[in-house]
Protein backbone atom coordinates (compact mmCIF):
# COMPACT_ATOMS: atom_id res chain seq x y z
CA UNK A 1 0.00 0.00 0.00
CA UNK A 2 0.93 3.65 -0.84
CA UNK A 3 -0.02 6.63 1.63
CA UNK A 4 1.14 10.37 0.25
CA UNK A 5 0.93 12.34 3.25
CA UNK A 6 2.60 15.29 2.00
CA UNK A 7 0.16 17.58 0.41
CA UNK A 8 1.68 20.63 2.10
CA UNK A 9 4.53 20.29 -0.25
CA UNK A 10 1.96 19.31 -3.19
CA UNK A 11 -0.91 17.83 -4.35
CA UNK A 12 -1.91 15.24 -7.09
CA UNK A 13 -3.59 17.43 -10.13
CA UNK A 14 -7.04 16.83 -10.28
CA UNK A 15 -8.20 15.38 -13.25
CA UNK A 16 -11.01 18.00 -13.94
CA UNK A 17 -8.05 20.17 -14.37
CA UNK A 18 -5.55 17.99 -16.14
CA UNK A 19 -8.78 17.78 -18.65
CA UNK A 20 -9.08 21.25 -19.51
CA UNK A 21 -5.27 21.86 -19.31
CA UNK A 22 -4.61 19.31 -22.08
CA UNK A 23 -7.39 20.73 -23.67
CA UNK A 24 -5.51 23.79 -23.88
CA UNK A 25 -2.34 22.89 -24.81
CA UNK A 26 -3.27 20.30 -27.89
CA UNK A 27 -6.45 22.34 -29.23
CA UNK A 28 -6.72 25.68 -27.48
CA UNK A 29 -3.06 26.58 -27.51
CA UNK A 30 -3.32 30.26 -29.17
CA UNK A 31 -1.40 32.82 -27.53
CA UNK A 32 -4.24 35.05 -25.54
CA UNK A 33 -2.48 38.43 -27.03
CA UNK A 34 -2.94 37.52 -30.52
CA UNK A 35 -5.44 39.26 -32.27
CA UNK A 36 -6.98 36.42 -34.30
CA UNK A 37 -9.50 33.61 -33.37
CA UNK A 38 -7.26 31.06 -31.47
CA UNK A 39 -5.90 34.14 -29.37
CA UNK A 40 -9.53 35.33 -28.84
CA UNK A 41 -10.62 32.14 -27.48
CA UNK A 42 -6.87 31.51 -25.81
CA UNK A 43 -7.85 35.45 -23.51
CA UNK A 44 -11.54 33.92 -23.16
CA UNK A 45 -9.99 30.64 -20.78
CA UNK A 46 -7.87 33.30 -18.92
CA UNK A 47 -10.96 35.51 -18.35
CA UNK A 48 -13.25 32.04 -16.79
CA UNK A 49 -10.54 30.96 -14.74
CA UNK A 50 -10.35 34.70 -13.10
CA UNK A 51 -13.95 34.42 -12.66
CA UNK A 52 -14.04 31.08 -11.32
CA UNK A 53 -11.33 32.32 -8.63
CA UNK A 54 -13.02 35.58 -7.88
CA UNK A 55 -16.04 33.97 -7.02
CA UNK A 56 -14.54 31.59 -4.54
CA UNK A 57 -12.73 34.65 -2.59
CA UNK A 58 -15.94 37.12 -3.29
CA UNK A 59 -14.09 39.94 -5.23
CA UNK A 60 -13.75 41.57 -8.67
CA UNK A 61 -11.95 39.17 -11.74
CA UNK A 62 -10.25 42.31 -12.09
CA UNK A 63 -8.08 42.29 -8.93
CA UNK A 64 -6.91 38.48 -9.72
CA UNK A 65 -3.23 38.46 -11.28
CA UNK A 66 -1.74 35.26 -12.47
CA UNK A 67 1.93 34.28 -11.22
CA UNK A 68 4.32 30.90 -11.77
CA UNK A 69 3.33 30.28 -8.21
CA UNK A 70 3.02 31.28 -4.73
CA UNK A 71 6.96 32.87 -4.24
CA UNK A 72 6.09 35.03 -7.32
CA UNK A 73 2.98 35.98 -5.62
CA UNK A 74 4.59 37.16 -2.39
CA UNK A 75 7.60 38.53 -3.84
CA UNK A 76 5.53 40.80 -5.90
CA UNK A 77 2.94 41.53 -2.74
CA UNK A 78 5.86 42.82 -0.68
CA UNK A 79 8.52 44.14 -2.90
CA UNK A 80 6.29 45.29 -5.39
CA UNK A 81 3.71 47.06 -2.64
CA UNK A 82 7.22 48.49 -0.25
CA UNK A 83 8.84 50.29 -3.38
CA UNK A 84 5.20 52.08 -4.79
CA UNK A 85 5.06 53.24 -1.00
CA UNK A 86 7.87 54.01 0.28
CA UNK A 87 7.77 57.95 0.05
CA UNK A 88 4.71 57.00 3.34
CA UNK A 89 7.37 55.35 4.86
CA UNK A 90 10.41 52.46 5.16
CA UNK A 91 8.17 50.34 8.38
CA UNK A 92 7.02 46.56 7.06
CA UNK A 93 5.90 43.86 10.07
CA UNK A 94 5.58 40.57 9.50
CA UNK A 95 6.33 36.92 11.82
CA UNK A 96 9.12 35.57 12.48
CA UNK A 97 7.68 31.96 11.26
CA UNK A 98 6.86 32.94 7.92
CA UNK A 99 8.05 30.94 4.60
CA UNK A 100 10.87 31.55 2.89
CA UNK A 101 9.13 33.09 0.18
CA UNK A 102 8.11 36.00 2.50
CA UNK A 103 11.20 36.02 4.79
CA UNK A 104 13.69 36.25 2.47
CA UNK A 105 12.18 39.33 0.21
CA UNK A 106 12.20 41.02 3.87
CA UNK A 107 15.73 40.17 4.20
CA UNK A 108 16.06 41.87 0.55
CA UNK A 109 14.12 44.95 1.72
CA UNK A 110 16.21 45.36 4.87
CA UNK A 111 19.42 45.93 2.49
CA UNK A 112 17.37 48.57 0.59
CA UNK A 113 16.34 50.74 3.55
CA UNK A 114 13.21 49.20 4.95
CA UNK A 115 13.08 48.63 8.52
CA UNK A 116 11.10 45.18 9.35
CA UNK A 117 9.75 43.86 12.45
CA UNK A 118 10.03 40.46 13.27
CA UNK A 119 6.61 39.48 15.32
CA UNK A 120 7.23 36.80 18.45
CA UNK A 121 4.77 33.54 18.72
CA UNK A 122 4.22 31.23 21.09
CA UNK A 123 4.24 27.73 21.94
CA UNK A 124 1.46 27.09 19.22
CA UNK A 125 2.81 29.74 16.03
CA UNK A 126 0.27 32.14 17.14
CA UNK A 127 1.74 35.69 16.74
CA UNK A 128 1.28 38.40 19.49
CA UNK A 129 -1.47 40.93 18.90
CA UNK A 130 -0.04 42.97 21.46
CA UNK A 131 3.50 42.66 20.24
CA UNK A 132 1.55 43.88 16.72
CA UNK A 133 -0.04 46.71 18.07
CA UNK A 134 3.45 47.83 19.81
CA UNK A 135 4.55 48.21 16.55
CA UNK A 136 2.69 49.78 14.01
CA UNK A 137 3.39 53.71 13.62
CA UNK A 138 2.09 56.21 11.15
CA UNK A 139 4.73 54.71 8.37
CA UNK A 140 4.08 51.14 8.37
CA UNK A 141 3.27 50.67 5.12
CA UNK A 142 3.00 46.89 4.69
CA UNK A 143 1.95 44.23 7.27
CA UNK A 144 2.25 40.77 5.64
CA UNK A 145 1.13 37.55 7.57
CA UNK A 146 0.97 34.00 7.11
CA UNK A 147 -2.77 32.56 7.42
CA UNK A 148 -2.18 28.78 7.92
CA UNK A 149 1.74 28.08 9.31
CA UNK A 150 3.03 25.23 6.75
CA UNK A 151 4.95 23.72 9.22
CA UNK A 152 2.97 23.11 12.15
CA UNK A 153 -0.56 24.01 10.78
CA UNK A 154 -0.95 27.37 13.34
CA UNK A 155 -3.79 29.70 12.28
CA UNK A 156 -3.12 33.32 12.81
CA UNK A 157 -5.61 35.64 14.00
CA UNK A 158 -5.78 37.71 10.87
CA UNK A 159 -9.51 39.12 11.54
CA UNK A 160 -8.22 40.88 14.92
CA UNK A 161 -4.61 42.05 13.44
CA UNK A 162 -6.13 43.96 10.89
CA UNK A 163 -8.72 45.19 12.82
CA UNK A 164 -5.60 46.50 15.55
CA UNK A 165 -3.48 47.52 12.38
CA UNK A 166 -6.19 49.98 10.94
CA UNK A 167 -7.39 51.51 14.12
CA UNK A 168 -3.89 52.53 14.58
CA UNK A 169 -3.03 53.17 10.70
CA UNK A 170 -5.58 53.06 8.36
CA UNK A 171 -3.50 53.58 5.16
CA UNK A 172 -1.10 50.39 5.79
CA UNK A 173 -1.26 47.72 3.37
CA UNK A 174 -2.17 44.17 4.90
CA UNK A 175 -0.87 41.19 2.77
CA UNK A 176 -2.00 37.43 3.68
CA UNK A 177 -0.05 34.62 2.43
CA UNK A 178 -2.53 31.76 2.15
CA UNK A 179 -1.04 29.59 -0.16
CA UNK A 180 -1.59 26.90 3.15
CA UNK A 181 -5.48 28.28 3.82
CA UNK A 182 -6.76 28.69 0.13
CA UNK A 183 -8.88 25.47 -0.04
CA UNK A 184 -9.01 24.76 3.64
CA UNK A 185 -10.37 27.61 4.72
CA UNK A 186 -13.39 30.24 3.16
CA UNK A 187 -11.45 33.42 2.71
CA UNK A 188 -12.99 36.47 2.35
CA UNK A 189 -10.71 39.34 1.87
CA UNK A 190 -12.90 42.58 1.48
CA UNK A 191 -15.06 41.24 4.31
CA UNK A 192 -11.24 40.58 6.66
CA UNK A 193 -9.40 43.87 5.07
CA UNK A 194 -7.09 42.53 3.08
CA UNK A 195 -5.68 44.21 0.58
CA UNK A 196 -3.41 41.58 -1.31
CA UNK A 197 -3.68 37.63 -0.91
CA UNK A 198 -1.19 35.11 -2.36
CA UNK A 199 -2.34 31.57 -3.73
CA UNK A 200 -0.40 28.88 -5.34
CA UNK A 201 -2.02 26.33 -7.76
CA UNK A 202 -0.45 23.10 -6.90
CA UNK A 203 -1.64 23.17 -3.33
CA UNK A 204 -4.94 22.98 -4.52
CA UNK A 205 -4.63 20.25 -6.96
CA UNK A 206 -3.51 22.39 -9.58
CA UNK A 207 -0.34 22.91 -11.78
CA UNK A 208 2.63 23.58 -10.42
CA UNK A 209 4.14 27.03 -11.97
CA UNK A 210 0.66 28.10 -11.48
CA UNK A 211 -0.65 30.62 -8.53
CA UNK A 212 -2.07 34.20 -8.15
CA UNK A 213 -1.98 37.38 -6.26
CA UNK A 214 -5.30 39.44 -5.24
CA UNK A 215 -4.68 42.96 -5.58
CA UNK A 216 -7.46 45.04 -4.03
CA UNK A 217 -8.32 47.65 -6.59
CA UNK A 218 -6.14 50.87 -6.28
CA UNK A 219 -3.93 49.38 -4.41
CA UNK A 220 -0.35 51.24 -5.05
CA UNK A 221 2.09 48.17 -6.25
CA UNK A 222 4.84 48.49 -9.00
CA UNK A 223 5.35 45.28 -10.81
CA UNK A 224 8.62 43.27 -10.83
CA UNK A 225 8.52 42.15 -14.53
CA UNK A 226 8.52 44.43 -17.45
CA UNK A 227 7.40 43.40 -21.18
CA UNK A 228 4.79 43.45 -23.31
CA UNK A 229 2.00 44.71 -20.92
CA UNK A 230 0.07 41.54 -20.41
CA UNK A 231 -2.26 41.67 -17.06
CA UNK A 232 -3.01 45.53 -17.46
CA UNK A 233 0.73 45.92 -16.73
CA UNK A 234 1.13 43.93 -13.48
CA UNK A 235 3.06 40.89 -14.57
CA UNK A 236 4.36 41.06 -18.83
CA UNK A 237 4.99 37.76 -20.39
CA UNK A 238 2.63 35.58 -22.34
CA UNK A 239 0.14 34.35 -20.19
CA UNK A 240 0.58 30.63 -18.88
CA UNK A 241 -3.01 29.41 -20.10
CA UNK A 242 -2.54 25.75 -19.65
CA UNK A 243 -1.69 26.46 -16.10
CA UNK A 244 -3.80 29.22 -15.75
CA UNK A 245 -7.05 27.24 -16.63
CA UNK A 246 -5.66 24.43 -14.72
CA UNK A 247 -5.54 27.05 -11.45
CA UNK A 248 -9.01 28.37 -12.18
CA UNK A 249 -11.05 24.99 -12.44
CA UNK A 250 -9.15 23.25 -9.11
CA UNK A 251 -9.96 26.65 -7.84
CA UNK A 252 -13.69 26.06 -8.66
CA UNK A 253 -13.32 22.60 -7.66
CA UNK A 254 -11.68 22.39 -4.55
CA UNK A 255 -14.15 24.95 -2.79
CA UNK A 256 -17.58 22.35 -4.25
CA UNK A 257 -19.20 20.67 -1.65
CA UNK A 258 -16.68 22.45 1.08
CA UNK A 259 -17.90 22.20 4.07
CA UNK A 260 -17.84 18.23 3.63
CA UNK A 261 -14.22 17.98 2.49
CA UNK A 262 -13.16 20.61 5.38
CA UNK A 263 -14.91 17.88 7.60
CA UNK A 264 -13.22 15.05 5.98
CA UNK A 265 -9.51 16.42 6.70
CA UNK A 266 -10.32 17.10 10.26
CA UNK A 267 -11.63 13.40 10.53
CA UNK A 268 -8.31 12.48 9.03
CA UNK A 269 -6.27 14.49 11.52
CA UNK A 270 -8.35 13.42 14.21
CA UNK A 271 -7.90 9.93 13.52
CA UNK A 272 -3.72 10.36 13.18
CA UNK A 273 -3.70 12.07 15.98
CA UNK A 274 -5.57 9.14 18.01
CA UNK A 275 -3.14 6.81 16.29
CA UNK A 276 0.16 8.65 17.52
CA UNK A 277 -1.11 9.35 21.06
CA UNK A 278 -0.24 5.71 21.80
CA UNK A 279 3.39 5.76 20.77
CA UNK A 280 5.85 6.62 23.15
CA UNK A 281 8.27 9.50 22.85
CA UNK A 282 6.37 11.20 20.40
CA UNK A 283 4.81 15.04 20.91
CA UNK A 284 2.47 17.39 18.79
CA UNK A 285 4.04 20.67 17.79
CA UNK A 286 1.11 23.22 17.92
CA UNK A 287 -2.46 23.18 18.33
CA UNK A 288 -4.40 19.66 17.49
CA UNK A 289 -8.47 21.03 17.82
CA UNK A 290 -10.14 22.32 15.34
CA UNK A 291 -8.83 25.91 15.48
CA UNK A 292 -5.59 24.72 14.09
CA UNK A 293 -5.73 23.67 10.44
CA UNK A 294 -7.35 20.62 8.97
CA UNK A 295 -4.44 19.45 6.95
CA UNK A 296 -1.09 19.61 8.93
CA UNK A 297 0.64 17.61 11.87
CA UNK A 298 3.57 18.32 12.98
CA UNK A 299 5.24 15.29 14.89
CA UNK A 300 8.24 15.09 16.70
CA UNK A 301 9.97 11.63 17.58
CA UNK A 302 12.71 11.62 20.79
CA UNK A 303 15.83 9.81 20.10
CA UNK A 304 14.98 9.79 16.26
CA UNK A 305 16.62 12.08 13.24
CA UNK A 306 13.74 13.64 11.10
CA UNK A 307 15.85 11.97 8.43
CA UNK A 308 16.47 8.67 9.03
CA UNK A 309 12.05 8.69 9.91
CA UNK A 310 11.41 9.97 6.68
CA UNK A 311 13.20 7.54 4.77
CA UNK A 312 12.42 4.26 6.94
CA UNK A 313 8.64 5.23 6.35
CA UNK A 314 9.50 5.77 2.42
CA UNK A 315 10.66 2.21 2.51
CA UNK A 316 7.01 1.53 3.15
CA UNK A 317 5.91 3.93 0.67
CA UNK A 318 4.78 6.26 3.12
CA UNK A 319 5.58 10.09 2.07
CA UNK A 320 6.26 12.37 4.43
CA UNK A 321 8.33 15.64 4.58
CA UNK A 322 10.87 17.13 7.46
CA UNK A 323 9.38 20.50 7.90
CA UNK A 324 9.02 22.88 4.19
CA UNK A 325 9.64 20.63 0.85
CA UNK A 326 11.25 24.29 -0.18
CA UNK A 327 13.95 24.21 2.39
CA UNK A 328 13.72 20.44 3.92
CA UNK A 329 16.54 19.74 1.32
CA UNK A 330 18.95 21.75 3.28
CA UNK A 331 20.47 21.58 6.63
CA UNK A 332 19.21 24.64 8.04
CA UNK A 333 17.30 24.79 11.38
CA UNK A 334 13.52 25.69 10.88
CA UNK A 335 12.71 28.79 11.87
CA UNK A 336 9.04 27.95 13.07
CA UNK A 337 10.45 25.30 15.66
CA UNK A 338 12.48 27.39 16.95
CA UNK A 339 10.45 30.10 17.34
CA UNK A 340 8.03 28.12 18.94
CA UNK A 341 10.57 27.19 21.65
CA UNK A 342 10.89 23.65 20.61
CA UNK A 343 13.49 21.86 22.62
CA UNK A 344 16.95 21.49 21.18
CA UNK A 345 16.92 17.72 21.00
CA UNK A 346 13.69 17.55 18.82
CA UNK A 347 14.47 20.62 16.20
CA UNK A 348 16.06 17.41 14.17
CA UNK A 349 13.41 15.48 14.89
CA UNK A 350 10.38 16.80 13.67
CA UNK A 351 8.52 15.73 10.81
CA UNK A 352 5.31 17.08 9.49
CA UNK A 353 2.37 14.74 7.78
CA UNK A 354 -0.02 16.80 5.44
CA UNK A 355 -3.76 15.68 4.03
CA UNK A 356 -5.69 16.22 0.93
CA UNK A 357 -9.31 15.78 0.20
CA UNK A 358 -8.25 12.81 -1.63
CA UNK A 359 -6.36 11.33 1.43
CA UNK A 360 -8.10 7.76 2.56
CA UNK A 361 -8.97 7.03 6.05
CA UNK A 362 -6.57 3.44 4.89
CA UNK A 363 -4.07 5.30 4.40
CA UNK A 364 -3.83 7.15 7.73
CA UNK A 365 -4.48 3.93 9.78
CA UNK A 366 -1.30 2.42 8.12
CA UNK A 367 0.87 4.64 8.48
CA UNK A 368 0.02 4.87 11.80
CA UNK A 369 0.19 1.43 12.50
CA UNK A 370 4.09 1.15 10.34
CA UNK A 371 4.63 3.94 12.99
CA UNK A 372 4.03 2.32 15.70
CA UNK A 373 6.33 -0.71 14.67
CA UNK A 374 8.87 2.18 13.38
CA UNK A 375 9.37 4.40 15.95
CA UNK A 376 10.19 1.83 18.72
CA UNK A 377 12.47 -0.12 16.35
CA UNK A 378 14.42 3.33 15.82
CA UNK A 379 14.58 4.37 19.07
CA UNK A 380 16.60 1.45 20.54
CA UNK A 381 18.73 1.45 17.58
CA UNK A 382 19.33 4.97 18.77
CA UNK A 383 20.17 4.10 22.16
CA UNK A 384 22.35 1.20 21.53
CA UNK A 385 24.65 3.33 19.08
Amino acid sequence: MEAYLDNSATTKCSERAFALMQRVLLEDYGNPSSLHMKGVIAERYVKEAKEKIAKTLKVNEKEIFFTSGGTESNNLAIIGTALANKRAGKRIITTAIEHASVANPMKFLEEEGFEVIYLSVDQDGVLSLDELKESVNDVTILVSLMQVNNEIGAIEPIEEAVQIVHAINPNTLIHVDAIQSYGKMKIYPKKLGIDLLSVSGHKIHGPKGSGFLYVKEKTKIKPLIYGGGQQGGMRSGTENVPGIVGLGEAAAEIYEDFSEKQEHLYSLKELFLTGISEIPGVSVNGKTDRDSAPHIVSMSVEGVRAEVLLHALEEKQIYVSSGSACSSNKPAVSRTLKSIGLKQSLLDSTVRFSFSVHTTKEEILYAVSELKTLIPTLQKYTRRA
